[in-house]
């Protein structure tokens, strides 16, 4: 009984860390890529206050909160600047 209810936990840790896993946001070569700065900028000028910035594999990936408040974490494409993936609180 107990190997089963372990081995139910660990599946259950595998398929949470696929579902959390960070998204392909673009396969253009970093040198297409907006600048992390001027991105940080735009995104504050919209009214967004950055805790975290971080480059994530394919994307630009911010923790803070939205305009109104809202605790996020969203994940860009630095190409184009549009939200890939968005978690609210």
């Amino acid at each position: 009984m107990t190997r089963s209810r372990i081995a139910a936990a660990l599946l259950a840790g595998l398929l949470t860390s696929t579902v959390w896993a960070s998204p392909t946001c673009t396969e253009a070569p970093k040198s297409q890529w907006q600048p992390a700065e001027k991105f940080q900028a735009q995104l504050k000028a919209q009214g967004y206050q950055i805790r975290k910035f971080k480059e994530e594999k394919s994307c630009y990936e911010i923790y803070g909160k939205d305009k109104d408040g809202h605790r996020v974490e969203i994940y860009f494409d630095p190409v184009t600047g549009k939200a890939i993936k968005t978690e609210k609180d």
